[in-house]
């Protein structure tokens, strides 16, 4: 479907040891997405985001679902590149909602700028989870050993292919309760990577996330804690920090937050009853 590639070559000059030389690098390719939704016949331009070329049509569903503008696969009709603009045939996506669903084209522009500018406080962003009917998860279940939280990263690292080669991506990677790897995606966005990972189990009706953990590549931000909680993933893994209002979004929501997570040593920020504790 694609043909953009996601990596390109180039010629650096490296130093190593005082010594110049000229050698091929590769770098991560970012470019940007232009999102335009029709509904009952009426275009809208809803935002550009840059992002890593590749699983597209995924990105933008787990966009639009974690945004909650859709609930499942039904609501969307098509999802297609822009035909009209063909030097920007890559770069646009127009998906088609059923006409049924209720659409406010406004919120989701507020929303979408609002959240990128971190320009919302925290407790608005929180009540506006609120209102989508998002309701604390279950603590009950389920719970994970201790001793696989160091497994994890070791398992990102290993998988992260293009990470591998160009150093310049960020990754969400889904596993089992047993440390299973079952999704890995890349972007040079960490919240288009987490929306390419939605998306797909999204399209696949793969969704809720209720028995899967959470990995994560760099830091935590508020609006990584809003997609999982949307998903209903329970635990979230991280190699970086998370931010106040992240730990507060999983706090309130019984989210199990993990961070700095890197090799046996690690913080659990909330919800701390999930995590099994290895007794000596």
């Amino acid at each position: 479907m694609l043909t953009q590639p996601n990596t390109r070559k180039v010629y650096v000059r490296k130093v190593r040891a005082g010594v110049a030389r000229s050698e091929r690098d590769v770098l991560a390719v970012e470019e940007p997405l232009e999102l335009r939704l029709i509904h009952r016949g009426e275009s809208h331009r809803v935002a550009v985001t840059m992002r890593t070329p590749g699983e597209d049509f995924e990105m933008v569903a787990g966009f639009l679902f974690c945004e909650g503008i859709i609930q499942n696969k039904d609501d969307v009709r098509e999802i297609r590149y822009c035909v009209d603009l063909p030097e920007q045939l890559y770069n646009i996506v127009t998906v088609e909602l059923r006409e049924e669903i209720e659409f406010d084209a406004t919120r989701l522009q507020r929303n979408f700028f609002t959240t990128s500018a971190c320009g919302i406080c925290g407790k608005v962003s929180l009540e506006s989870l609120e209102m989508q009917g998002c309701v604390p998860l279950s603590l009950a279940e389920p719970k994970i050993s201790m001793a696989l939280i160091p497994q994890l990263d070791a398992e990102l690292r290993k998988a992260q292919q293009i990470f591998s080669k160009t150093g310049g991506l960020h990754a969400a990677a889904l596993f089992s309760l047993d440390g299973k790897l079952q999704a890995l995606h890349e972007d040079v966005g960490r919240h288009n990577a987490l929306d390419k990972l939605i998306g797909t189990r999204f399209l696949a009706g793969k969704l809720p996330l209720t028995q899967s953990i959470l990995m994560l590549s760099g830091r935590t931000s508020f609006e990584l804690l809003q997609k999982s909680l949307m998903a209903q993933i329970p635990l979230i893994v991280s190699v970086g920090a998370p931010s106040s209002l992240a730990v507060e979004l999983a706090q309130n929501f019984n989210i199990t937050l993990i961070g700095f997570a890197r090799g046996d040593s690690f913080n659990i920020y909330s919800a701390p009853e999930r995590v099994i504790e290895i007794k000596n």
